[in-house]
Order: structure tokens, then C-alpha cells, then sequence
């Protein structure tokens, strides 16, 4: 699950909530900008803004990064190393954020051609319709034999590249 963290009590008490269940949090940027058109100094500041407010908040060290608008290149990754994150993608769009219904995400996760071991769905916590669907989804994937974990037991951390569609690859 991805936040942003801005300084009130009960995003406060949901990030510490969260972190206690078990849930990683990941840098989503402090702006929501398009991270490949900032300087390295603009880039790096729109992480280190988010990523020092959680600690401070909460003592949780984060280290995944979702650029906004999957929108990356080797600049933005290369910065994101630099602050000690992981870029990550998706592999599965729900487009929740299109409000389309609760049916309409379910089936475009549940049902997608692109559902594997390892997949990434993205979905948004403040869509109109992603808490509806959010159990059918859920259950739609554990009734096909998927476990969900967290992020963080996906990844590749060392010796890996990322392709142009955002997966990762083993190796150099």
C-alpha cells in the first residue's frame, strides 16, 4: 500500500496502523510531478520530503517508490537508488481511478491476462469504487490460488534491471 503522508492525526494513526499489520509503505513523491522532467536535486527532494515525514512520524524506514504516473526512467531510478529506494511498477492497472464500478475492476484484475506469480495490481486508495471492489478482488484472487504479500517479498533488491513496461529482471 502507497500513501502520502501529510501531517494530520488520522493519517497519522492509518500509516502506524498499517505498518504494525504488517502492510510496507512506499514513496508515492511529496507533489505527485512527472519525476523524469525534475532536476536530480528536484527529483531526489520530492522523496526525501515524504520520506522523512513517515520517519519522523512513525520510525518507518521506507525504501519502495512508486513513481506518480508510472512515468521512469534511468534518471529517476538512478535518484531513487540514491535515496535508498526501489522503484517499482505494476503489472495489472485496475483503473479504478476511471471510476468504471466496482464490477469493472474486479474483472479487470481477477481476469487479467497478465495475473502470474509476482503480479503488481495497482489500485488507488481514494478511487470511488476500489473499497467496494477491494474484497472481491481479494477473495476473486485467492479463490485462483494467490497468496498476497507484501511488495517488498516481490522484488529483486540486487542484480536485476527493469524492463521498459516496469517489470524486473534477474540479473545484469
Amino acid at each position: 500500500m502507497f500513501i502520502q503522508v501529510q501531517c494530520d492525526n488520522y493519517k497519522i494513526i492509518c500509516v502506524i496502523t498499517l505498518t504494525q499489520a504488517g502492510h510496507d509503505l512506499g514513496n508515492h513523491s511529496e507533489n505527485h510531478k512527472n519525476m523524469s522532467q525534475l532536476s536530480d536535486e528536484e527529483c531526489q527532494e520530492e522523496l526525501m520530503k515524504v520520506h522523512t515525514k513517515v520517519q519522523e512520524l512513525t520510525g518507518y524506514e521506507m525504501c519502495l517508490f512508486r513513481p506518480p504516473y508510472g512515468d521512469y526512467d534511468n534518471h529517476v531510478i538512478t535518484n531513487a537508488h540514491k535515496c535508498g529506494y526501489y522503484p517499482i511498477q505494476w503489472s495489472i492497472d485496475s483503473l479504478d481511478w476511471k471510476d468504471y464500478g466496482v464490477d469493472d475492476i474486479v474483472k479487470r484484475v481477477v481476469e487479467s491476462d497478465k495475473l502470474n506469480n509476482g503480479a503488481i495490481v495497482l489500485m488507488h486508495n481514494g478511487a470511488k469504487y476500489t473499497a467496494d471492489a477491494l474484497e472481491s478482488v481479494i477473495t476473486g484472487l485467492q479463490d485462483k490460488g494467490y497468496e498476497l504479500v507484501p511488495i517488498s517479498q516481490l522484488i529483486y533488491k540486487d542484480k536485476y534491471h527493469m524492463k521498459a513496461d516496469g517489470t524486473q529482471v534477474s540479473g545484469q
